[in-house]
Parts: C-alpha cells; structure tokens; sequence
C-alpha cells in the first residue's frame, strides 16, 4: 500500500517543482513594460508628455524619443509647459491604458519658437535620431517634458514610455517548496515499513500484557507515515497561508496631503544657471561697452544705466566703469511663487569685486521669454536685506494696492521721488535716514548755495517710472520694493547776458561747449531699493540700496 501512495508523492512532488522552477525562469514575465504612441498619431509643432503618463513617485521610467532630426527635450513644471505651449498645436501623451499610451490632439499655431534654452526648463537635452531619458521629478509637484524640434517642422511623435513590470510569480516558491516537502514525504514513504502483527502462545496475565504491549507498538509504528504526512500538511498549509497572506496584504493608505506652501518658480539649479548666463553677457557687453551686446538678457534700468555708462564713457574719459555683476556666491534669495507673469526674482550676491553686496532684479515678462537683468542695486553701507523664510516661494506685491503695507508700492517710489526733489515737503518724515537721499540732497543743497550760480535757475526734479517698479512680500509682512527714477538736473541762465559755465566739467566733454546762453538739462537714472514695512508697524521706510547712474547732458 506504501508503494501506492510514495510513487504517486514523488511524481506530483516533482511536477510541482517543474512548474514552480518553470515560473522563476522560461515562465516568468518580462522585467519591463514598454508602451507607445499609437502609429499615425497627429502632429503638431510641440509634443507634450503629461505627468498622467508616469507612475506616481516612479523613479526607473525610460522615455525614448525617434526622430528624423535633431529635437529637443525639456523637462518643466507642468504648469510652465503648458503655458510655454499656449495656442500651438501639439499632440498631448496624457496616459497609458492596455493598447498602449493615450493621446490627445489640439490644433492651433504651426509654428512656435525653439524652446531650446528657454528659462522655464530644469533641464533639457539636445538629441539627434534618438534618444532614452530617465523621467526623473526635479522636486515636488507636477511636472511635464516638451518635445520639439526648431518650433517651425513637426515635433516628435514616436514616442515610448517603459516601466518596471510589476506582475510577479508568487507561487513560484511556494510550489518549489511544497514540491520538495511532498517528495520527502514520498521518500520517506519507501523506507517506513509497518511491522507484523505477532501472538505470543504463553498464557496467562504475563501473556495477556506482552500481547497488549505488542499491539500497542504496532499502532504506533503503523502511524507513522500519517504523522510524516500531517506534519508535511502542516508546513504546506502554513506556506501557503503565508503567501497568501503576502499577496493580499493591503497597502497602508496615503496620509492625507497636507497643505504645502505655493513652489518657488524657479529652483535653485535654473536660478544658478540663469545667473550665470545674466553676468556672462554683461561682462562681454562691459567688456565691449555695447548694449546690443546686453539685449538677450538685460532690460529697464539695468539696460539704461548701462547703456548710458557706455555712451557717457566714449565722451568722457573719467566716467568709472560700471560695477560688474556678479553670479556667485549667492547670498540669499527672494524667488516669486506666483505662477502668473511677468515674474520677479532677486538674488543678493557679492564677489571679490564688489565691495558691497549687490541685488540683481531679474524679470521674466511672459512663458516664452528669457529672465532680464532688471537692475543691478548696490547695498548702502550698514543696511540689512530682508531674509525670506522657509522653503516656498515669495509672493508678488500689488504695486497699486497693498493692503497692510505702510505705503503701496508705486506710492513709496513716488514718495522717495518728491522727497528727493523736495526734502522739506510732504514726504520729509516718510523715510529712514539713509546715505543716498543724504547724498542727493546735499549736492544738490550745496549747487543751489554756490555764489558762482547766482546767475542761474536750477531745478532738480526725480520722477519714479512704473513700468520698472517691482516688489515682492517679505515673511515679517513688509515688502521689497525695487524702482528706478528719472532725475533731471536743470540749469538756466536768469535773464539776458547771463551764461552757464561748463569749463572744465564733464558736461563740457558731453556737448561739446565750454558754456551755454540757453540752459542745459542733465539726465541722471537712479535705481533704489527700499523696504516698506507694515502699517501696523509705525516705522518709515527704509532706503537700503542704490545706484546712480550720468545719463545724458543736452544743451537747450
């Protein structure tokens, strides 16, 4: 009967570790999934991939791109690609379902700009024919890739995403396993033999209990492959419990999500970048002193003050260069968490040229445009810059109505405008103490009391431009603002036979004249940066930085 039941164990044992190795090997699924865009998908100037494509928190998820040409792939914060896009066609991977990836199309504009370079991307790569990407998020929060070639032919469209398989074969092992015990069992079933069952013929009591002992050891002997086998029952049941238990185990639930703080814009690696790129084509436009040099990446009073120290400059030979700008290192940030445009962001660096630390205003005016140098703000000595607070982004300050702050912001650089041009009037109380109003105001006090301007009307006159106003929230409630003024310098004669003497001066180099019956106007530009704090406060506002810069002198 042993023989029956062994043989049998053995070949089921066998077969079960065949299956369980067959599993783990020729059996086994593949260790990726590959899916793409279907053939013949609709094509557009730029191709999106949305963050519904990839697997949330998925860090080993390949894209490969083919083209015919050289392409670009950009990785950005969603948001920002989709803005970039805007009303161009494009052909949009939203998601990955059994036939392979989803995709929408949208008409719209055949041509667009060449994304390469742009601001917006965290990182970007160049490729030509091919090329396999690591989706990895820069940070927390969505993020896309754009695909493009030069803005003007089609984009790529053959396009596949592979992951991680995540089928697996949980009953390989468990059969392996089992395969092995029941073979034991069917072993150990050749070797156990049940004994006979022998009567002794002596008689009586001492007879009687040799023959109960006897039965006694023949149950236990004849037991023995049942409790082999129970206890090979056991062990199975309990591999197999347990990997049932393992396969089913739910997952924990998420956490709720917590509500972050709005992103910074820009993260520090494409603020670092940007730098870089902002002071490398300023020193060749200082090197040079042309400001066609400066346009991909300076604007407002940056550009004007430049572009005037390089005219003032050629005329006048003891014009100081300007102060150069430096990338690094970077002191402390303040980058806008708004998402709309234009955008603000300052960072506060010093170099070994700089004897101050200075503040670069950087502007981004629309999705499609590069960060500009918006001005360059030299620290007055022993001033302060407010420092921002955690890991978010800042937000961007209403410049005509901020409620909280002691002055909104446009109303605080038309404020410090009149005080420098009226020290005594409405807005006397309205600042700190500071160097540059001390400055401004003592030369121009010290013009109107000198005897040798008796013969002149001179006026002084600073006028806030708003259009290069900008202000960004501070983490005590106050704001930064930064703005540039027009300062003009009039000087006339009073009546007939009076002159202006020019001899000797600069404005003398810059028209030419060595005086004027007529009057001359001089042009200063005056970038500041000041920090107005809240109303509750009860304090002035702080004049911290600024730069000042001869722009033209023009004879009437």
């Amino acid at each position: 009967m042993r023989f029956k039941i062994a043989v049998p164990a053995l070949v089921i044992g066998v077969l079960l570790m065949l299956v369980g190795i067959a599993q783990l090997t020729f059996w086994s699924p593949s260790e990726t999934v590959t899916a793409s865009v279907p053939a013949g998908a609709e094509s557009g100037p730029v191709t999106v991939i949305d963050a519904g494509a990839k697997e949330p928190g998925a860090d080993d998820v390949d894209i490969t791109v083919r083209s015919e040409g050289t392409f670009t792939l950009a990785v950005g914060r969603a948001s920002d690609v989709d803005a970039w896009v805007g009303d161009a066609a494009h052909l949009r991977v939203t998601g990955i379902d059994e036939d392979g990836l989803q995709t929408t199309f949208t008409d719209g504009e055949q041509t667009v700009p060449d994304p390469s370079g742009s601001d917006l991307w965290t990182s970007e790569e160049t490729a030509d024919g091919s090329v396999t990407h690591r989706w990895l998020d820069p940070a927390d929060g969505e993020w896309s890739i754009l695909l493009a070639s030069d803005g003007e032919n089609a984009a790529p469209t053959d396009v596949s995403i592979t992951w991680p398989n995540e089928e697996t074969t949980s009953w390989a092992v468990p059969l392996i396993v089992i395969g092995a015990l029941v073979v034991i069992l069917g072993i150990a079933l050749f070797f156990v033999r049940p004994k006979r069952d022998r009567r002794p013929t002596v008689e009586g009591s001492r007879a009687h209990a040799r023959t109960l002992e006897a039965r006694n050891k023949q149950s236990r002997k004849s037991t023995a492959p049942f409790s082999v086998a129970v206890v090979v029952m056991g062990l199975t049941a309990s591999g197999l419990g347990a990997a049932h238990a393992t396969s089913s185990e739910p997952s924990p639930s998420p956490a709720a999500e917590e509500t972050e703080e709005q992103p910074p814009v820009l993260l520090e690696s494409q603020l670092e970048r940007i730098l870089a790129s902002v002071a490398t084509v300023v020193a060749e436009g200082d090197a040079a002193a042309d400001a066609e040099l400066l346009a991909p990446r300076a604007a407002e009073a940056a550009l004007a003050l430049r572009t005037a120290n390089y005219a003032v400059r050629a005329e006048a030979s003891d014009i100081p260069e300007p102060t150069p700008v430096a990338a690094e290192p970077i002191l402390t940030t303040m980058i806008s968490s708004d998402p709309s445009w234009p955008r603000t962001v300052v960072a506060l660096t010093q170099s070994e040229d700089n004897p101050v630390p200075q503040a670069l205003v950087l502007v981004q005016q629309d999705p499609r445009s590069n960060y500009n140098l918006s001005a360059a703000i030299q620290m007055l000595p022993g001033t302060t810059f407010p420092s921002s607070e955690g890991a978010g982004g800042v937000a961007q300050v209403p410049l005509d109505n901020a409620p909280g702050l002691a002055y909104a912001p446009q109303t605080a650089m038309n404020a410090i405008a009149d005080f420098l041009s009226e020290p005594d009037g409405d807005n006397a109380d309205t600042f700190e103490e500071n160097s540059f109003a001390d400055a401004i105001t003592s030369f121009q006090s010290e013009v109107v009391a000198d005897p040798d301007n008796d013969s002149a009307r001179i006026t002084f006159v600073h006028a806030s431009e708003p259009d290069y106003t900008h202000a960004l929230a501070t983490s005590d409630g106050g704001a930064m603002v930064f703005g540039y003024l027009n300062h003009t310098y009039s000087s006339v004669p009073r009546g007939s036979g009076d002159s202006i003497d020019l001899d000797g001066t600069v404005y003398e180099s810059l028209t030419g004249e060595t005086s004027t019956d007529e009057g001359i106007d001089v042009r200063y530009g005056e970038a500041v940066m000041m920090y107005v704090p809240t109303e509750e406060s009860g304090e002035r506002v702080r004049v911290i930085g600024a730069a000042q810069q001869l722009l033209s002198a023009e004879l009437r």
